[in-house]
């Protein structure tokens, strides 16, 4: 068996703790580390199964016993429980039990069936639904809005969810008296425990359709594409999602709508780059401009500007333009616009041009071999 976190240590709790610290610790870990708080992050959806598992056997004052007598062994459903095993052979029976962490939100935040079995009925927040939109670098500079297409699953309209043909209703099951699943005891090592299996006369649903809506086949649900219009926050960068609260698929039984997540990716600029706020840009310069100074036009995501260099200005000069960036996300203002001077060489010159030159080159002292330059015409 692989090592594990010890379950205390993963709720950072001692091994003294209480059921109420137990349970206080866990609702601080599992609303911290919750995926709906952690769109997309593996690390905190690896943590929250993990505070999840801790609390399954802590909170159970049989698993706790047993954990704190032989450690993860104790609670292993598939531990063989060999000539080692503390439990003895009779242990291999334990892991058809059947656990639920829908039990545990349940009794902790609410909803639930107070720890008397899960209820295959109760109102369910519906699937996260997630998709990518490609937008432009001045889409993502200023903020936009853009359409997406999203398949979701909605509550049938025919039926209204209750997967009935219109006029007719469902007959609540007996066998479950409609909570959709049923009590079986098994004996094991430690006695006889109970767990929750679905209701074998109505499939877990706790209802028995005799007319399904044709529409949904009796599911109450149907998968639709739907158009949905996004808003781009002006400033969101590259593989930042936008969560939609709400715009998900439908919740099972009148539950929740679930979310809808928007990663954005954005297209290469041909000219800008950019760099958190700030925009980018390597502008060439003849090397006369450079050498005398020059007003030049400057590319921005406003349109032109003028802006003067002075004379001597070298290759490789940055200039800023303040407020010229891109939109801060969290906060007002812009970011600013800085501008690399590329002086252009020529690499073709007239015979008149390299005579120009030389002299020039001659004016300020320096020895040119003509003969070598005229061997290049």
């Amino acid at each position: 068996m692989a090592d594990k976190r010890d379950y205390y240590e993963s709720l950072g709790l001692k091994k003294d703790a209480s059921d109420d610290d137990i349970k206080k610790a866990f609702r601080q870990q599992a609303k911290k580390f919750h995926p709906d708080v952690n769109p997309g992050n593996s690390r905190a959806e690896a943590r929250f199964k993990e505070i999840n598992e801790a609390y399954e056997v802590l909170s159970d004052s049989d698993k706790k016993s047993r954990y704190d007598q032989f450690g993860h062994a104790g609670v292993d459903p598939n531990f063989g429980g060999g000539a080692g095993s503390p439990f003895g052979g009779g242990f291999g029976g334990f892991g058809g039990m059947d656990f639920d962490l829908g039990d545990i939100f349940g009794s902790i935040f609410g909803g639930g069936t107070g720890g008397t079995g899960r209820n295959r009925n109760a109102p369910r927040k519906g699937e996260r639904v997630r998709t990518s939109l490609a937008i432009t670098f001045e889409e993502a500079a200023f903020g936009c809005e853009k359409e997406v297409n999203v398949q979701r699953v909605e509550t049938c309209d025919d039926c209204t969810g209750s997967g009935c043909k219109k006029g007719t209703t469902a007959e609540k099951c007996t066998n479950c008296n409609g909570r959709g699943v049923v009590t079986a005891q098994q004996r094991t090592p430690f006695g006889v425990m109970q767990s929750t299996v679905d209701c074998p006369k109505c499939n877990g649903r706790g209802k028995i359709i005799h007319q399904p809506c044709e529409k949904c086949k009796g599911l109450g649900m149907i998968r639709r594409n739907r158009s949905i219009s996004v808003s781009i926050p002006g400033g969101i960068d590259n593989g930042q999602t936008i969560s939609m609260r709400g715009q998900g698929s439908a919740g099972p039984n009148g539950g929740e709508t679930g979310d809808l997540f928007v990663t954005v990716s954005i297209k290469r600029h041909e000219r800008f780059e950019r760099e958190g706020s700030a925009v980018l840009l390597s502008l060439p310069v003849s090397f006369v401009q450079a050498a005398l100074g020059a007003e030049l036009e400057v590319p921005t995501l406003d349109g032109k500007v003028k802006y003067t260099i002075p004379a001597g200005t070298q290759t490789g000069t940055v200039f800023r333009l303040r407020n010229k960036g891109i939109q801060n996300l969290r906060g007002s203002g812009r970011g600013d616009q800085y501008v690399t001077v590329n002086v252009i060489v020529p690499t073709s010159l007239t015979s008149e041009q390299k005579e120009l030159l030389i002299k020039f080159a001659e004016s300020g002292g320096e020895t040119i071999d003509t003969k070598k330059s005229r061997r290049r015409k």
